[in-house]
């Protein structure tokens, strides 16, 4: 799911791995979901690329909601709902 920008959702906490690369943002998603409580929600920013792909899958074989991704020219942000 892409949206514009502008487009506002609210996050519990914020994870910034801008400048990072494969798998550095995916073990440091990892260890900030295991600090957060069911159904709080994180705000993920990325400039890797591989995170379109990595994230996602991380979301999906973990059972945690993507709820929203959006992408412009200079970085990615996801915000993801912690399962249980």
């Amino acid at each position: 799911m892409t949206t514009s920008p502008t487009s506002e959702a609210t996050h519990t906490e914020c994870l910034d791995t801008s400048g990072l690369y494969c798998p550095e943002p995916i073990m440091l998603l990892h260890e900030k979901m295991e600090e957060l409580a069911t159904n709080e929600v994180l705000l993920v920013i990325a400039t890797d690329p591989a995170t379109t792909r990595d994230i996602p899958k991380f979301c999906q074989f973990l059972k945690h909601s993507l709820i929203k991704q959006e992408e412009d020219e200079q970085q990615y942000r996801y915000w993801i709902k912690k399962s249980l």
